[in-house]
């Protein structure tokens, strides 16, 4: 029995515990298919991923292999990413390693103006299953342990070096970190079955060394914040478990936030306090996204791109103005013991990057696509102003 007809069958038997809390869903009136801004995906290219009309990939880089003509070698099951601007024009895009027994650690790819592979390098090495994490309007990357006392480490990605260790961020399975550009605001997911959200509040906006740590509670459709300990996870009765928290978005003032057991889209205003379900892959038998990972924003077009963990390796959009979707933007066939991470957007919004974290066998590929991704959004329902920027200088570790 597949993941989504498990949960289906725990629903229906009440198995409430299993499935994680309930609120009012945003999905019901949004059908697959409703919202395709891309079209069908076409056959396997060269590179044996399925993409729409007018896409194509390229391999970057792959796990035990060098990068380009660097002399660096890639690193073994790439998870988590993001891409940051270089001051030369260029930009970077940085990759967890999601393995054991401080074999983990974060890898960087250096791409020329014209994007071509300029150079590879480490900013932080000897930790621990490094899943996911976040960038920050600042322009670090907060890499993140995804073991039952993970650490969260703030990295520099423009040049070599090692992370900066930030316990304040706390103590617990971390997977993903999003961070409130209006505010400093961090948001950390746990990948545990009775997980919580959590929320950091800086002492000072534009660092991670000092500050509150707070859980969610969700009550009737609205989050509140319960002061929580930064050095074990929350169990608190007053705040909510998250079904196997992972990936987590901040765009347009909205926390959009995943979680894997029970395959929902979560959307939380970040003003009010408003939560409700986006899309719920239990209840929804049609749609082709029937597992939720690593999540991006397209901000031109507020489309949301989320990668499955499993299911049939498709990284799938949907549409965060209209509620449409979900349908497939890529698939990667033959890859079924693997899962899609990792995924990115260039500084210009025209590349994306996204790794198969095992490939075909046992080795990562990271893949870069590019094509007429669009601009704006041609079917967006209500206009919404873009939130105010955070003032933080941009920074370097050390």
């Amino acid at each position: 029995m597949d993941r989504r007809s498990f949960l289906r069958l725990c629903a229906a038997l009440g198995g409430g515990s299993l499935i994680g809390p309930t609120v009012r869903s945003g999905s019901a009136g949004a059908r697959a298919g409703d919202y395709n801004p891309y079209g069908a995906l076409q056959a396997p290219d060269a590179n044996g991923v399925m993409l729409p009309s007018g896409f194509r990939s390229r391999i970057v880089a792959r796990s035990g292999e060098q990068v380009g003509n660097t002399g660096y070698t890639w690193h073994a099951n790439p998870d988590g990413g993001a891409c940051f601007a270089h001051p030369d024009g260029g930009w970077v895009y940085v990759s967890n390693s999601e393995v054991e027994n401080k074999g983990g650690g974060v890898g960087v790819v250096r791409f020329s103006p014209s994007g071509e592979i300029s150079d590879a390098y480490s900013i932080l090495s000897g930790t621990r299953r490094n899943c996911a994490g976040g960038r920050t309007p600042w322009g670090t990357w907060l890499s993140c342990e995804e073991v039952p006392n993970g650490r969260v480490f703030e990295c520099d990605p423009t040049r070599p070096g090692e992370g900066v260790l930030r316990p304040a961020l706390g103590i617990f399975n971390h997977e993903a970190a999003a961070v409130d550009p209006r505010t400093g605001d961090v948001y950390l997911s746990e990948d545990q079955p009775d997980g919580r959200l959590y929320r950091f509040v800086p002492t000072t906006p534009g660092s991670v060394a000092e500050g509150s740590l707070y859980a969610a509670n969700l009550t009737d459709g609205r989050i509140s914040w319960v002061p929580t300990s930064i050095s074990e996870p929350d169990r608190n009765d007053a705040t909510t478990a998250f079904n196997g928290g992972e990936g987590l978005w901040v765009a347009d003032g909205r926390l959009f936030f995943t979680t894997k057991w029970d395959i929902k889209v979560w959307e939380l205003v970040l003003d009010s306090g408003a939560m409700r379900v986006m899309y719920d892959g239990v209840a929804r038998a049609d749609a082709s996204l029937d597992a939720v990972d690593n999540v991006v924003v397209h901000e031109p077009t507020g489309d949301l791109f989320v990668c499955e963990d499993g299911g049939n390796m498709e990284l799938g959009i949907l549409s965060t103005t209209t509620g449409g979707g979900p349908v497939p933007f890529c698939r990667m066939p033959g890859q079924d013991g693997s899962e899609l991470t990792g995924v990115a957007f260039s500084p210009d919004h025209f590349r994306l990057y996204v790794s198969s974290q095992r490939g075909t066998k046992v080795d990562g590929i990271t893949y870069e696509i590019t094509g007429p991704f669009r601009r704006v959004a041609p079917y967006r329902a209500v206009a919404r102003q873009a939130p105010a920027q955070a003032t933080a200088p941009a920074r370097r570790l050390g």
